[in-house]
């Protein structure tokens, strides 16, 4: 029977879920303590056993996102706020209806979600961005109806993504769901530092296990913004 794959509600950009039954392979059978560096979007804990999880990543955004999701102890009383935001500011929500013109559809055939969020998503953009208190709900939903679902802050720290060909749909419920039902079960503690402070930190014990999944040089990512090769100052090593 295959086992069911979870995957990351943040839909975040070197996602492993597609890979993570290839991924399990290598990991030992009982982990204590599962120990992540890079937690990214965080599909790889949710796919795993273990009796405790130290989650860290560098970008606060990433981790403040995880810390609000993870506060609810079940997908329903998320979704009434989320759904709230969405009435308010009048995106499209496939999930719960079809909201978008038909004439609209037939002007747009590939792009007509776009074409109905961009002012609303400008909208919320722009309260955001203009917002002393940042909202974690506001942000989540920007990531959610963005392009390519990225997180991406200009040099003044606005939220720069533009609006994307995306919706709430059917999968990012499921996503959700799953998140707050597993984390729910798992003991998760959420760190953000930056990974040359975390590890001198960590105090890791027999049965323990750190996966690296470090961002890649090779490539031109949002979050190699806070990477290069300089990073390997620190000697992260592998021993065959």
């Amino acid at each position: 029977m295959t086992q069911k794959v979870y995957r990351s509600p943040l839909f975040y950009t070197g996602d492993k879920y597609k890979i993570i039954s290839e991924i399990k392979k290598y990991f030992p059978k009982n982990i204590n303590t599962f120990i992540e560096p890079f937690v990214g979007g965080g599909s790889v804990f949710m796919n795993i056993e273990a009796n405790k999880f130290i989650e860290n990543d560098i970008d606060k955004n990433i981790i403040d996102i995880h810390n609000f999701l993870s506060s609810f102890d079940n997908v329903e009383k998320l979704m009434n706020l989320l759904i709230s935001k969405i009435d308010e500011y009048n995106l499209s929500f496939s999930f719960r209806e079809n909201n978008i013109p038909q004439e609209l559809k037939e002007k747009y055939k590939k792009t007509y979600f776009a074409k109905f969020n961009k002012e609303a998503y400008q909208n919320l953009k722009n309260d955001y961005n203009n917002s002393s208190e940042k909202s974690v709900l506001n942000l989540y939903l920007l990531l959610i109806y963005g392009f390519n679902r990225m997180l991406r802050f200009n040099k003044d720290n606005f939220f720069n993504v533009p609006v994307g060909n995306v919706d709430f749909n059917k999968n990012v419920y499921n996503a959700l769901n799953d998140y707050i039902t597993l984390v729910n079960k798992k003991n998760i503690q959420f760190q953000c530092k930056d990974y040359k402070s975390f590890f001198p930190d960590l105090s890791i014990e027999e049965n323990d296990f750190v996966y690296l999944d470090p961002p890649y040089l090779i490539t031109a990512s949002e979050y190699n913004k806070l990477w290069c090769s300089a990073q390997s100052e620190l000697g992260l090593f592998w021993e065959s």
